[in-house]
């Protein structure tokens, strides 16, 4: 009896031991135009396996690759498509570089403190005065969101003037966005897509057909 801990690791597993063993074989055909055959052969019988493949775009590019990869790059017909390289399909993908930003306040995010230097930047007036509200009312968004009942709107003019080196100020009387507004659209938003979930779930359910 033969195991599966004896047996050669599958390449793709989707496709099964079968098609693997296909591969091997067709690899080792010695008539390069029958060999070319039997590989069209297999690449028919991965796609009625997998018929929704079809919905891909470059979808026969893929399953030659595929085949490729299976046969660990030994197979050699004249393919469609050029063979894949190796060393590409092996090779470890770059590093990611992350942000060196140095956020003051990691709460409000980088695109918030941008916000502040380009309003920091404009000239006193109207203007400048109704962004920095804005500014002051997405600061106070922000802060719930790291699931805090209420905020102190001193605090919030306080650190947007320190964000800003004290280009960016408000009266402190000035009425920011009541924190019971905030908490109360997030629990809306929340019923909103918790509903959703459930309607879905009805409609998978009684779209059947009963006879």
């Amino acid at each position: 009896m033969e195991y599966n801990t004896s047996r050669d690791k599958m390449a793709i597993p989707e496709y099964g031991r079968n098609i693997q063993k296909m591969v091997y074989h067709v690899a080792e055909i010695k008539d390069r135009k029958e060999r070319t055959a039997a590989a069209h052969r297999i690449v028919e019988i991965m796609i009625n396996m997998h018929p929704q493949i079809r919905e891909e775009s470059d979808y026969l590019h893929k399953l030659w690759d595929h085949l490729y990869f299976i046969s660990d790059f030994k197979l050699d017909v004249d393919s469609p498509f050029p063979p894949p390289q190796k060393e590409t399909i092996h090779r470890k993908p770059d590093a990611l570089h992350y942000s060196e930003d140095n956020i003051r306040f990691k709460h409000y995010g980088k695109h918030l403190e941008k916000m502040i230097k380009y309003a920091s930047d404009l000239e006193d007036g109207p203007e400048k005065k109704e962004i920095t509200l804005l500014i002051a009312n997405q600061m106070k968004r922000s802060y719930l969101n790291w699931n805090r009942d209420s905020v102190n709107d001193k605090m919030i003019l306080n650190q947007l003037e320190e964000l800003s080196g004290g280009k960016l100020k408000l009266e402190e009387d000035v009425a920011l966005i009541a924190s019971s507004d905030v908490l109360a659209g997030k629990r809306a938003k929340k019923k909103k897509n918790s509903q959703g979930k459930n309607n879905n779930g009805r409609r998978k359910k009684y779209s059947k057909k009963t006879y």
